[in-house]
């Protein structure tokens, strides 16, 4: 196959909370919201971009359960970072140290997942 490298990821928000799990990616953690194509406005949802990788939110039907798929996001300063979340009223779900990585586990108001890790 070949695969070099990554584009995007694609995370998912039931209708009801697509308006403020675009807001928590966009507003809290920061996250520059880019324009999707004119084609895919109508579809709902958003797209971000973090250097040069994508993070897009589709929406999804309502009810699903939770899942430990997830996005992993890197900081500079995992203790900063955690303080910020906690100071936003995020809950820490689980925090360890993996293959070299300081992590620790939040979820978004659609119940994804998301890691916010340093090495």
């Amino acid at each position: 196959i070949g695969i070099t490298s990554i584009d995007h990821v694609q995370i998912a928000a039931p209708k009801s909370l697509e308006a403020e799990t675009i807001a928590f990616y966009r507003d809290v953690l920061g996250l520059r919201e880019i324009p999707k194509p004119e084609e895919l406005r109508g579809r709902g949802g958003a797209w971000f971009e973090i250097g040069n990788l994508q993070m897009h939110i589709g929406i999804d039907p309502e009810g699903w359960p939770m899942s430990k798929r997830h996005v992993c996001f890197l900081v500079p300063d995992l203790a900063k970072a955690k303080a910020y979340a906690m100071s936003k009223g995020i809950a820490i779900e689980e925090e360890s140290v993996a293959e070299g990585l300081s992590r620790f586990f939040i979820r978004d108001p659609s119940g994804n997942r998301i890691e916010i890790g340093h090495r």
